[in-house]
């Protein structure tokens, strides 16, 4: 390995702050991704599901149930999908693109679904849980670049 592909390795793949991330990221999925096969979380999604101009239509085909369960069921392939990436970068990278898209979509919900938005003592205030991913898609970003740098490069 020469030195300066050496450089570019050595910092991000040493970081605790980075790992400590990815890792709560994980945590969040898994633990979401598994309450999503519960009655009370697919019902909680519905209307953001119901709601979103991408996302609407599957109610047509499937039950409240079954598009929660798909919903929990790509969140945790992806968090399974961001640990096996501390090993393996293109899975990393791959997971990372993905944890990406589905944390852009999440935070879509905050202009695609009716009553996010209320004002309590003249402050305009969301539904918290849904602009905690900001944070999450940082990571996720942080995710596929680290691991971008990690992939054998095709010589030109």
């Amino acid at each position: 390995m020469d030195i300066s592909r050496k450089n570019i390795l050595a910092p991000s793949a040493t970081t605790i702050g980075y790992k400590v991330g990815v890792f709560g990221v994980v945590l969040v999925l898994l633990w979401i991704g598994i309450f999503k096969f519960t009655p009370t979380e697919a019902a909680a999604i519905e209307p953001l599901i119901k709601n979103h101009p991408l996302m609407g239509w599957t109610y047509r085909f499937f039950s409240i149930q079954t598009v929660s369960n798909l919903v929990g069921f790509s969140e945790i392939v992806v968090a399974i999908g961001l640990i096996s990436g501390f090993f393996n970068p293109k899975v990393g990278y791959i997971s990372g693109v993905v944890a990406s898209a589905i944390f852009i979509v999440t935070l879509s919900f905050l202009f695609t679904t009716p009553n996010t938005w209320k004002v309590v003592d003249g402050v305009p205030i969301a539904n918290f849980f849904l602009v905690k991913d900001i944070l999450f898609l940082a990571i996720a970003i942080m995710v596929v670049e680290h691991n971008k740098k990690l992939l054998p490069h095709k010589s030109q």
